[in-house]
């Protein structure tokens, strides 16, 4: 049994190609469609993959008001999806390195679409948490699954553009989530709100399995890079693969750039789980309304990840430090006006979620991965992403835990009114983004050294 689950997931057997690959125009032809396709349904697939992330989200105050479960129990819950994503995203992240991506994909799509689906009928707090645990661990074979399929269908000098396109896909997800999801939560109740989820997931899986490919030699062919250095991921041994992977785990700049991750994800998802709830407990907005502030961030989140790359690649010949170092600058500021101006301010609320979707967006693609897969070896990006995974979902569970104990110790009940203070948590969320960019100063020069020994 065993044998055969490791044979199903393996890399798939490359097929003979024509002469030395790819000599004939219809291959060549046939290679961008491929490439496309493996691109288009990686960032659909991956963005859908969010849409069943982030379903809780959008029903934290329905469920709190029906007396389900209190603030620090859905900290609990949310924190558990968190951990279990963590030490998935590490394990699945050297595990997609030798895996078809295809299967390894869609396998985790199909799973985390089907916890959505029963969380709808589920109102016991211990399975609730077992289930979203599960579902996080399925969630971590997504994200790998793509980086590797990016590195395998491109070239490393397409890889930063289409990386940057590719990261837009969480901010769809999130788009998704707070404007489909919010409409049938507000029309149907919470349940369904998962119930949803779950139906968009197993769309999600259809287009993963039919247009996300596994490896260009699997189909016949081969990249010029490939051709160059003669060796396709077929070809690499398992001691390659090792060797590459260690070198990974030795490098201190990627573990520092995961640290700053950390504290970036710590920010993200304060706003992305409790954002929501943050503006109808604060400020009153209701639950649609506050779902549509909140989408707006994820919008341009699409702009900050789209043009991250190609701004990185085209102006500062692949590297990412200085964009870096501005946007989360201005995550910062972002997270300061969304929190720290006092009263019902509609425009600059949603100032604040333009500033963060833009700055967000950009960091998501460079410190949560991009610049680890810049100086990690080819082989081994989904080992870099891994590392880089494990610690921002770490920094992301601490949140979720502190957060919603922090909501619920400072809350008090005046005239039979739920009031909030959110005081500590806003400087606990806006300190985690300045010491993200005060981190990732310290491997300013790593790029550099990359950059010149590739050159």
């Amino acid at each position: 049994m065993l044998k055969y689950i490791i044979n199903f997931y393996k890399v798939s057997n490359p097929k003979p190609c024509k002469g030395t690959c790819c000599p004939e125009m219809n291959d060549q032809r046939r290679l961008r469609y491929l490439q496309w396709s493996t691109f288009i349904s990686a960032t659909l697939g991956y963005g859908i993959y969010y849409v069943c992330r982030l379903s809780l989200n959008i029903v934290k105050k329905p469920i709190v008001e029906e007396g389900i479960f209190s603030e620090t129990e859905l900290g609990i819950i949310g924190s558990v999806l968190f951990f279990t994503y963590a030490v998935g995203k590490f394990a699945n992240g050297f595990l997609a390195d030798r895996s078809n991506i295809n299967r390894f994909m869609s396998t985790g799509l199909l799973v985390t679409a089907m916890v959505n689906l029963c969380l709808g009928f589920v109102n016991s707090f211990l399975l609730f948490a077992i289930l979203w645990g599960i579902s996080g661990w399925f969630q971590s074979m997504g994200a790998a699954s793509c980086v590797v399929g990016l590195s395998r269908w491109f070239t490393d000098k397409q890889r930063g553009t289409f990386y940057g396109f590719w990261s837009a896909s969480h901010n769809i997800g999130e788009a998704v989530t707070f404007i489909v999801i919010a409409s049938i939560v507000s029309a149907l109740g919470w349940r369904y709100g998962f119930i949803g989820a779950g139906i968009v997931g197993l769309i999600g899986v259809i287009v993963i399995w039919r247009f996300f490919h596994d490896t260009p030699s699997s189909k016949g062919l081969s990249l010029a890079s490939d051709m160059n250095e003669k060796k396709t991921v077929n070809d690499l041994n398992n001691n390659e693969f090792s060797f590459s992977q260690k070198v990974v785990l030795r490098n201190p700049a990627i573990w520092i750039l995961a640290l700053s991750s950390a504290f970036m994800y710590v920010s993200r998802y304060a706003v992305n789980s409790w954002g929501v709830f943050y503006l109808e407990a604060q400020k009153g907005y209701s639950t649609l309304d506050a779902s549509f502030i909140l989408s707006i961030s994820s919008v341009c989140g699409v702009v900050g990840t789209i043009f991250s790359g190609v701004i990185s690649d085209k102006l500062f010949s692949g590297r990412r430090n200085f964009p870096a170092l501005i946007f989360g600058l201005i995550n910062v500021v972002a997270l300061g006006l969304f929190l720290l101006v006092p009263g019902i301010h509609f425009w600059l609320d949603v100032l604040a979620m333009i500033l963060f979707g833009l700055g967000i967006g950009v960091l998501i693609c460079f410190l949560g991965g991009l610049m680890a897969v810049d100086i990690a070896p080819r082989n081994a990006s989904g080992a870099a992403l891994g590392i880089v995974g494990i610690a921002s979902y770490i920094g992301a569970g601490l949140q979720e835990v502190m957060s919603g104990v922090l909501i619920e110790n400072n809350k008090t009940i005046v005239k039979g009114v739920e009031v909030y203070d959110f005081t500590y948590i806003n400087w606990f969320w806006i300190g985690s983004a300045l010491l993200s960019v005060l981190l990732a100063l310290f491997v300013w020069n790593a790029e550099n050294k990359h950059t010149s020994k590739k050159d």
